[in-house]
């Protein structure tokens, strides 16, 4: 609350608008949002992958990234080749740091969460796994859309098998399209929701949510080129909160 007042004089000294003083991080592709935008939440992070290249973590930590997601795994046998040093550095830096799995509709759950556990250290404190479920339609190996019934089957087995390894219920991470089309929303789970034109009340209307995936071209210290930033749908208070309970 301080350090958002501070900015507020700072600007309005400066001649600026209070309202941009707020924007902590810089966009390749700016929206103009109507509702609550991301800057008016306190607690921000980054999701990243090999396209990211080296991250320098300390700067991405002093930059003032809360947390970060990083890309494991995906399918039954692609493992991402920055995931360890991701993994290691942002730890280092003293980034809350979590690992997802981006879901392949042509393997066996079974197999996803195995490989998934085979990957993904359970020492150390992290935050919550996260199953990462969106279409891919430009996949070289796998373009299948199984029905709404069939996706929720799926997913309850990897969530229970990866819940039983790390003692965390993974977090759901998915994408307009795929929420509309499967039904993803009726289990009750914890979700993680993409949306980069419009406020999530307005595409996942009644859906709560922790993480809001609001840009994919965002402009981090530390990270070359547009990365995806997010935030946390509570204050500072309840995010040290939510963290006491569902870090590990």
């Amino acid at each position: 609350m301080i350090r958002a007042l501070l900015l507020i004089i700072a600007a309005l000294l400066a001649g600026l608008d209070p309202a941009q003083a707020q924007i902590r991080f810089g966009d390749h592709d700016p929206v103009d949002w109507h509702g609550r935008p991301p800057w008016n939440y306190p607690v921000h992070g980054i999701d990243v992958s090999r396209f990211q290249a080296e991250i320098d973590w300390r700067r991405v930590a002093r930059s003032g990234i809360s947390f970060a997601f990083i890309k494991a795994t995906e399918g039954g046998d692609l493992k991402d080749p920055m995931f360890d040093r991701n993994w290691q550095l942002a730890a280092r830096e003293g980034l809350a740091r979590g690992a997802y799995h981006f879901y392949y509709f042509c393997t066996a759950p079974e197999v996803q969460a195995r490989w998934f556990m085979a990957n993904v250290p359970r020492r150390g404190r992290a935050l919550p796994p996260v199953l990462d479920l969106e279409w891919n339609p430009f996949s070289p190996t796998c373009t299948t859309r199984p029905p709404g019934p069939e996706v929720r089957r799926q997913v309850m087995i990897f969530m229970d098998l990866v819940e039983r390894h790390y003692g965390q219920r993974p977090i759901i991470y998915t994408t307009p399209d795929f929420y509309r089309e499967t039904g993803i929303g009726a289990l009750s789970e914890e979700f993680w929701l993409r949306s980069t034109a419009h406020t999530p009340d307005r595409v996942y209307p009644g859906q709560p949510w922790s993480f809001w995936q609001y840009t994919g071209t965002g402009i981090v210290p530390g990270v070359q080129g547009g990365v995806d930033i997010n935030v946390f749908v509570g204050s500072e208070r309840q995010w040290r909160r939510w963290l006491r309970t569902r870090m590990r």
